[in-house]
């Protein structure tokens, strides 16, 4: 009892910045409304990134601000597993295997290659690698311990994504209208070529109906490559590293996110007949507003200094990374079939 006292200040604290980004986030589902074309997603970003650049969030939003662009976001990732069925699961994520590990393969090697040959240190072009090949921040955030990154070269590759996530949430609804891409292929190339979990849900939701669940579906498959990669990069460590996985190996279940189980959990309880008629209908309501103010979150996130301090090499890499990365998605898509 006395231990959870705490808790009600700091849950305070959230909530001014939840509020804003739930704000946002319902004005963008009516601009949505508005105008179908545009989609919730994209002004739900371009109104967080306008109000960040005006006026950066100060120390009471913050908080609620960063809650928002993680935490809301993997809910509703959770929430969207209610309205896919396990075959439906099983069919996409098997179908994503050689695009998602082709595109790794390239992403990796040419995070090494390209990352030596621009001078890039070891260590912050694989934060750069890991992030563009896998997913984004939370890539990041797990290989960084393993490889002993500090805090600046974490700065910088979580600075060098994010130009890309948003960068991507714009030009892939457009490349995949541009080729004519269904919905499916199109959550076949957004899971496995955007490197974050919101760029993938925003470029998916802004594509049109239907393509977000095989998106999210691909990109959750392509997350889970954190753990072999996590274990491999242990592995290369020096004896007495800054690792500890290879001294506690029960560890490595921790790198499995929490919204991927419970995203499993909620496709499970569907396919089962759980859920009901009513129970969907309000899963995907609260399941939209949570996207739109998780992308809110991201752009009232945006910090464009961080950027500049970035340097143009890391900047460099990560867009020839992602030419790469796109480039190889959309060949195995042509050689399997997929496009055309």
């Amino acid at each position: 009892m006395f231990r959870s006292a705490p808790l009600a200040p700091r849950s305070a604290q959230l909530v001014p910045g939840i509020a804003l980004c739930l704000a946002i986030g319902a004005v963008s589902l009516a601009l949505g409304t508005i105008a179908p074309v545009v989609g919730s997603a994209l002004p739900a970003i371009a109104i967080g990134v306008a109000v960040a650049a005006i006026r950066r969030p100060g120390a009471r939003t913050l908080p609620g601000i960063a809650f928002s662009a993680k935490w809301l976001l993997q809910a509703a990732v959770v929430l969207l597993g209610a309205q896919l069925s396990l075959q439906d699961v099983i069919t996409v994520g098997a179908e994503s295997l050689p695009v998602m590990l082709s595109t790794l393969t390239v992403c990796l090697l040419a995070a090494w290659g390209l990352g030596r040959a621009m001078r890039i240190d070891g260590r912050l072009r694989t934060l750069i690698g890991v992030g563009t090949g896998i997913c984004g921040a939370s890539a990041i955030a797990a290989v960084a311990p393993v490889i002993a990154a500090t805090s600046g070269e974490i700065a910088y590759a979580v600075s060098t994504i994010f130009v890309f996530n948003i960068a991507a949430a714009v030009a892939f609804p457009l490349l995949g209208h541009a080729l004519g891409l269904d919905a499916h292929t199109f959550g076949l190339l957004a899971g496995t070529a955007i490197n974050d979990t919101s760029s993938v849900v925003a470029a998916a939701t802004t594509f049109g109906a239907g393509a977000l669940g095989f998106a999210v579906v691909v990109k959750l498959v392509r997350t889970l490559m954190i753990v072999p990669i996590s274990v491999g990069l242990a592995l290369r460590q020096p004896q007495g590293g800054a690792s500890s996985l290879l001294r506690q190996p029960w560890r490595i279940l921790t790198l499995v996110p929490w919204f991927i189980v419970g995203f499993v959990v909620m496709v499970l309880a569907h396919s089962a007949g759980l859920i009901s008629a009513g129970a969907h209908l309000v899963m995907a309501s609260a399941g939209g507003l949570l996207i739109a103010a998780a992308l809110a979150g991201i752009g009232l996130s945006t910090d464009l200094g961080a950027i500049r301090q970035a340097g143009w090499r890391p900047l460099a890499l990560g867009a020839a990374l992602s030419l790469l990365v796109t480039a190889t998605a959309l060949g195995v898509l042509a050689l399997t079939g997929r496009l055309g």
